[in-house]
């Protein structure tokens, strides 16, 4: 997605120091960079609390940004890193005795979360949520069977929406890398039966 000139304009703005741009910015970008890191995590208050660290990190930085064009990946880039530390942080938290993450589920019964992304959803049948809940614990399956780099460009193509060049720039890897991985990805999707079965159910 190329950035408008609005955009454009508030990104050197807030690279000059404006305040009030970059609020425009955030406010712009606020719930892309929420439910992306909602879908890696499973938890609202956690996803709420990497949300502001990503702006927080991003506001610090955002006077060495080179080219104004590059703020929609370079602010994924840093959301994902973000991501990356929390799972860092979580795997040592495991290993520390006597400490344990009571606020946290799985993912799929987390204060009426329903899985991933569910508690978005405000309304629906039981056999919906059913269908949905069961759907989600699918996708996290075929995910965990992906190597890194192809998870990341199967979620930032399909889940957060980027481009192949924003997925390059996101990643630090060159467009072809990008696309073989993502290719690779999408060839094991297409072999997995449930997922097939449940998008038909869908449509």
């Amino acid at each position: 997605m190329e950035a408008g000139n609005h955009e454009l304009m508030l990104v050197e703005r807030a690279r000059a120091g404006d305040a009030g741009a970059f609020e425009e910015l955030m406010q712009a970008y606020q719930e892309d960079i929420f439910r992306m890191a909602f879908f890696r995590t499973g938890s609202k208050m956690d996803a709420e609390d990497i949300t502001q660290e990503v702006f927080m990190k991003a506001f610090g930085k955002i006077s060495g940004l080179k080219h104004a064009s590059q703020f929609r990946p370079w602010l994924f880039r840093i959301a994902v890193n973000r991501v990356r530390d929390f799972h860092r942080r979580k795997k040592m938290l495991f290993f520390v005795p006597g400490i344990r993450d009571e606020n946290h589920g799985n993912g799929y019964d987390n204060n009426n979360d329903h899985g991933i992304m569910q508690g978005r959803a405000e309304a629906g049948s039981a056999v919906e949520k059913m269908v949905r809940q069961e759907f989600w614990q699918h996708v996290e399956s075929f995910l965990g069977r992906l190597t890194g780099l192809e998870k990341e460009a199967f979620v930032l193509r399909f889940m957060d929406h980027l481009s192949i060049r924003e997925m390059s720039q996101v990643l630090g890897k060159n467009e072809n890398t990008v696309k073989t991985h993502l290719y690779r990805a999408l060839k094991k999707f297409r072999n997995e039966p449930g997922l097939a079965s449940l998008l038909k159910e869908g449509t």
